[in-house]
């Protein structure tokens, strides 16, 4: 399999989603590609969050910062200067995750740092995490990305995520600061050039290649995606005010179910989440407008929802079980 590589030159995060996109239509389905980019003062939140409970977005855009949206599921996070942000984009049927970790894995070993893949999205060294990761499945093609906390302002990080106590509770911590780290604090000697040249040479090792190619991108393509990213549609979205709100947090994710009501009928429904599963949380929020509000109606519906697998079957088993006893 050809092995391809792509460096963002900016710290803009609407041109880097962009070219993550772009990417994801250029690359072969018999090739991968890896992609490295940075962004300067931006928090990411998952495709089905609400950017309004996961940032303080005032605070951020008042301080020169930005709020972005990416493709992928999963929760939050803060990018600054001192982050490498890693994508791997690859066809369908040579998507392998623990290949791709293991691409980060033998990097850093490269550096004499020791990291080990816990739970359902990090990457931990000596307990504590300084990667989080998500996916994005197309038609054909797959991505797999990820933050490497190299030398992040955790201040900052602290001051714009915003992060649920059920999340907190969940993971039995006080603090988003107690289980984070920096890698330059496994290694102080390692540099950003250094990091992103180990990464290279274990992308060649574990994929038995001897050379990198270069992707290339369109640049009209490049233009046209990015104003995608930077738009208020894809970025907030309308968010109505609702009715009533429920949260809860699930092994596979934190879920905000949120209802406004007219006429004792569902007017609009959203499942907030950072489940990494994007599509079907999002039939989940779909399939609930126009219904009468009771919870039989409710789960009844859920229930003829197809899933595509496992995962998805748990989830919507694990939403019919607590909506049926919610109050409201």
């Amino acid at each position: 399999m050809k092995c391809r590589y792509y460096e963002s030159l900016t710290m803009d995060p609407f041109e880097n989603l962009g070219l993550e996109e772009a990417l994801l239509e250029q690359v072969g389905e018999d090739e991968i590609c890896l992609y490295l980019w940075q962004n300067e003062k931006t928090v990411v939140i998952g495709r089905n969050q609400n950017p309004w409970k996961e940032c303080r977005t005032e605070m951020l855009e008042n301080a020169g910062g930005k709020l972005a949206r990416r493709l992928s599921g999963g929760g939050a996070v803060f990018h600054d200067a001192g982050n490498l942000n890693f994508t791997f984009i690859v066809g369908k049927k040579h998507y392998d995750l623990n290949k791709q970790l293991q691409v980060i894995v033998e990097g850093l070993k490269l550096l004499d740092i020791e990291a080990e893949f816990s739970g359902r999205n990090d990457l931990l060294v000596n307990g504590k995490k300084f990667s989080g990761n998500a996916y994005y499945f197309g038609k054909t093609m797959a991505y797999h990305h990820g933050t490497l906390m190299f030398d992040v302002d955790l201040d900052h990080l602290m001051t714009y995520l915003q992060v649920s106590p059920l999340k907190m509770q969940a993971k039995g911590i006080d603090s988003v600061r107690s289980r984070v780290t920096n890698l330059k604090e496994e290694n102080p000697e390692v540099t950003l050039t250094v990091l992103k040249d180990a990464l290279k040479t274990a992308f060649l090792q574990v994929y038995g290649q001897e050379n990198l190619e270069n992707a290339e991108i369109p640049e009209s393509r490049k233009a046209e995606i990015e104003a995608k990213y930077a738009s208020w549609e894809w970025r907030f979205g309308e968010t109505p005010k609702f009715d009533i709100v429920l949260e809860k947090k699930f092994p596979w994710g934190l879920v905000d179910f949120n209802i406004q009501l007219k006429s004792g009928a569902i007017k609009k429904a959203v499942f907030f989440s950072d489940a990494m599963d994007v599509g079907f949380v999002r039939s989940c929020s779909t399939a609930m407008n126009g219904l009468s509000f009771d919870k039989e109606t409710i789960c009844n519906q859920l229930a003829g929802l197809e899933a595509e697998d496992a995962l998805q079957e748990t989830m919507k088993s694990d939403l019919i079980d607590w909506i049926s006893i919610a109050e409201f």
